[in-house]
């Protein structure tokens, strides 16, 4: 009796898991997002879910989405080997069209903990203790201004060996050949927080995607509930970059400081909370 009153409840809480992952993306695919031009193939979409309404809490994404062409608009790398500088000053400085922050960094000494390459020379390489950290297990390739995401392959010195001018190591992958990747169970994964993330599309458009969080305007996303947004935004492949704190989103002429999102390190709801980062992916103007 007992056993079967288990198989009963595990089947009762599937399917309220799958109707409620059913009514999150029929709400995801009728909203209403805000569109703007901000260059030659390159666009910018935003929406607040601020009814409760998307896996049962307010949340408030935004994305760039850009055709990869490396024709009209260019993907390129900044990054500091030790100083930290927000967003929106290395896009600055960059002249870039967008950006994102990207991976992860030593918040007290600078410089990125993971593999990152700018213009053929080695930046920043692996802090590892005794194994390859899970954001450290994918990566972000451009080549001629096209961008692409690699696989680790488990070797020790995989990223050394990418055939590209500019690579960042990032991670977890979140989708790969339009399925879901298996995610580890901790904290990182489970809890809520603002995320960064970059997908390719089937139609090879790239998403550049902020959701933010920690916040009761925005209660942020789990790496599964991320996973399952870029997804319905038609992506083949993603990956998690780093967020909390670190998520932003900058567009050249966007409001007072090009800022879109809402980061979270002012614990306001503006766009002035800005962390100062490693590295950022940029769009650029060919």
């Amino acid at each position: 009796m007992n056993k079967l009153f288990s198989v009963i409840i595990t089947a009762l809480l599937l399917s309220n898991a799958t109707f409620a992952q059913r009514t999150d993306s029929i709400t995801f695919a009728r909203s209403h997002w805000i569109k703007k031009r901000l260059a030659p193939k390159v666009k910018l979409y935003f929406y607040h879910f601020n009814a409760k309404n998307l896996f049962a809490a307010n949340q408030n994404i935004s994305y760039v989405e850009v055709k990869n062409t490396g024709r009209r608009a260019i993907f390129a790398l900044a990054a500091d080997s030790q100083k930290l500088i927000t967003t929106e000053n290395f896009a600055e400085k960059n002249k870039a069209t967008a950006a994102i922050n990207g991976n992860f960094f030593d918040v007290k000494n600078g410089g990125a903990v993971d593999f990152v390459k700018v213009d053929k020379q080695i930046i920043n390489i692996n802090r590892t203790e005794k194994s390859r950290a899970g954001h450290q297990t994918a990566a972000i390739v451009l080549l001629n201004g096209e961008l692409s995401i690699k696989t680790w392959d488990g070797s020790a010195d995989w990223e050394h060996h990418l055939l590209a001018e500019n690579v960042l190591v990032n991670g977890p992958l979140l989708l790969s050949g339009g399925l879901r990747e298996p995610l580890d169970s901790n904290a990182f994964t489970r809890l809520r927080n603002p995320r960064t993330c970059v997908g390719i599309k089937r139609n090879g458009k790239v998403i550049m995607l902020t959701a933010d969080g920690r916040n009761e305007n925005a209660a942020g996303l789990t790496l599964p509930e991320l996973a399952n947004v870029m997804h319905w935004l038609g992506c083949e492949t993603a990956i998690n970059f780093d967020g909390g704190g670190s998520t932003t989103l900058y567009v050249k002429d966007f409001g007072e400081n090009g800022i879109v999102n809402h980061p979270s390190d002012n614990k306001k709801w503006d766009h002035n909370g800005q962390r100062k980062v490693a590295n950022v992916l940029l769009v650029k103007r060919k």
